[in-house]
């Protein structure tokens, strides 16, 4: 390209691939994650677009695992392009949000499919 040529984007799209991921908070043996909407091109831990729940992988004293969404703010990710990572899509489709992925590895053929793992959601709300 010659000098003061403006830089052209990589074939002609303007948006950048934004993904839906999880990012490890915490401290050692204790994780405790966010879900937020990020640059695909980001780091795990890095700048995100903005932070749209939480996600406690430890079940609490009621056996059951803790996830807030902000709903409103995860559809609309979503209609506008989103991709989730296979780890948030599977918690977003326990929650009701999107269809749930199809599972991998399956299990034993004619097997019954395992219900209730002991999940608990809770929606977000701001007051704006």
């Amino acid at each position: 390209r010659a000098r003061g040529e403006p830089r052209r984007s990589s074939g002609g799209r303007d948006d950048m691939p934004v993904r839906i991921r999880l990012a490890r908070y915490g401290h050692r043996n204790h994780p405790f994650y966010r879900i937020y909407v990020a640059d695909s091109r980001a780091p795990r831990d890095g700048k995100h677009l903005e932070i749209v729940g939480h996600y406690d992988p430890k079940p609490e004293i009621d056996g059951n695992k803790h996830l807030g969404l902000k709903i409103d703010r995860v559809k609309y990710w979503l209609s506008v392009g989103a991709q989730p990572s296979d780890t948030v899509a599977r918690l977003l489709g326990q929650a009701g949000i999107i269809p749930p992925p199809p599972r991998k590895g399956g299990g034993r053929p004619g097997a019954a499919p395992a219900t209730g793992r002991g999940f608990a959601a809770s929606a977000l709300t701001t007051n704006l």
